[in-house]
């Protein structure tokens, strides 16, 4: 977690003291005045030096932050100092995260989680602060720091589950409401979880691993479950563990690496069997399992819909809505594929240059429907691919046409049913069977519908 996550930069502090401009040491000329009655000073009054005016203190905030410029070193001196004599100062909640912000760039971690303790102090709600808190106190090698910071997880557990739906912002569905909870609540019990490591309390900490897990399903809390199972030689448990943290993660995904974990693997493996021999059957099977769980853990979009023209699907990578109703009576042409398959990417100039064809046809729509189930590989893959087509999140519609292969592309004619459909593809004859089938579905008129029967 970077410092930009919680960023309330010097900038904020000038804004909030803009208001008070810094006056200078003196008073000019131009702001002394007399009033009518007041006689013209004596030539010796007139060398007595001009009065200090006081400066308030929004007046020395600002100047402690403006003469800083973008020396972060110096800035955190002004603050200090500022703190030091104004420890009641209304605007300290803000001053201690411009001293977070700039510790941490200064890489120094016990000033910025000093800090950032006293942020919580103030508000113990703060959420982000208090994730942040932990990791800064984890990282010292101090008992009563770690003790500290399991404290501080524990809370923001507590508060996370004691969160309704009736607090979301109305800006936020439901859905992606609920998602966020439990990725909270799976990140603070995980935290949690290796505080206790630290200290020694494997049974607590295999507790709160297998809670995270539960939650969310993730290669780091898989990986230390297998951890803790190996610390007690329960080699069955420890290969299980580190086959599921296998299975998900991918290549390098944070702190988990697929090398290290298949290095840990095979060392339990070693230890219960003797050898490798069914180390990569049992993987295999374990891949098969926690993609099958993870995938129906996910809500299915659209489950109500029937026909295409029933769903809204999601443009990809932003997610906004993108409704398939207009499709109806029209003919939808639907490449399905994913980023980690080959063929897909070797398809798609084929699939844009037939949609050129069709470029300005009202009747007919081109899209590519996106089926990865981990959805944060798509933005890269666009940026670096740039398909020729409209792109979507399949949310479902795969599903729909039982699509279980990539790519998969279908041509819905303007009754909805499938006029054409190729199971991966010719490179030498793919373009032109498809134009060919989607100008025959263009041909084809909908069946006209039955007359009601008269009522005798």
């Amino acid at each position: 977690m970077t410092s930009s996550n919680f960023r309330a930069s010097a900038a904020s502090l000038l804004l909030l003291c803009a208001a008070s401009p810094v006056r200078g040491q003196t008073v000019t000329q131009s702001e002394i005045s007399h009033s009518p009655a007041q006689k013209p000073a004596s030539p010796s009054a007139s060398k007595q030096p001009a009065a200090i005016k006081q400066r308030t203190p929004e007046e020395e905030l600002q100047q402690a932050v403006s003469t800083a410029g973008n020396d972060r070193a110096m800035l955190v001196r002004n603050l200090e100092a500022f703190l030091n004599k104004y420890p009641e100062t209304q605007n300290r909640s803000q001053i201690y995260r411009a001293l977070v912000e700039a510790s941490l760039q200064l890489r120094d971690d016990a000033r910025a989680s000093d800090y950032a303790e006293r942020i919580v102090a103030v508000n113990p709600n703060d959420i982000p602060i208090a994730m942040l808190t932990i990791q800064l106190l984890e990282r010292k090698d101090d008992e009563a720091a770690i003790r500290r910071a399991v404290s501080y997880a524990t809370h923001v557990i507590e508060f996370v589950n004691h969160t309704s739906a009736s607090d979301r912002s109305p800006r936020v569905s439901e859905e992606r409401w609920q998602l966020e909870k439990k990725n909270d609540q799976a990140s603070a019990l995980f935290m949690r979880g290796n505080l206790y490591m630290k200290l020694k309390d494997y049974r607590s900490a295999q507790k709160d691993f297998e809670a995270s897990y539960q939650t969310i399903p993730t290669p780091r809390a898989a990986e230390r479950l297998g951890e803790t199972a190996e610390l007690k030689k329960d080699w069955n448990s420890a290969i299980a563990e580190y086959s599921r943290a296998f299975a998900l993660a991918e290549g390098t995904n944070g702190n988990v690496s697929r090398k290290e974990i298949r290095q840990k693997l095979g060392n339990v493996w070693r230890m219960a069997h003797g050898s490798d021999d069914g180390l990569g059957a049992y993987l295999l099977r374990t891949f098969d399992d926690v993609s099958q769980i993870s995938g129906s853990a996910r809500p299915q979009k659209n489950v109500a819909a029937r026909e295409a023209s029933e769903f809204t699907l999601r443009k990809a990578p932003e997610g906004t809505p993108f409704p398939l109703q207009n499709s109806k009576g029209k003919v939808l042409v639907i490449d399905f594929w994913t980023t980690w398959c080959g063929p897909c990417r070797a398809l798609d100039p084929l699939f844009g240059r037939a949609a050129m064809e069709f470029n300005g046809v009202p009747d007919v729509t081109f899209l590519a429907a996106n089926c990865d189930e981990d959805e944060t590989l798509v933005p890269a893959y666009l940026a670096e691919a740039k398909p020729h087509t409209a792109v979507v999140f399949a949310d479902g519609l795969d599903r729909l046409f039982a699509v279980n292969s990539f790519p998969t592309v279908v041509v819905i004619d303007r009754e909805g049913k499938i006029a054409y459909r190729a199971d991966g593809f010719s490179p030498d004859t793919f373009e032109q069977e498809l134009t060919a089938a989607v100008h025959r579905a263009l041909l084809e008129s909908p069946t006209p519908a039955m007359p009601d029967s008269p009522v005798h």
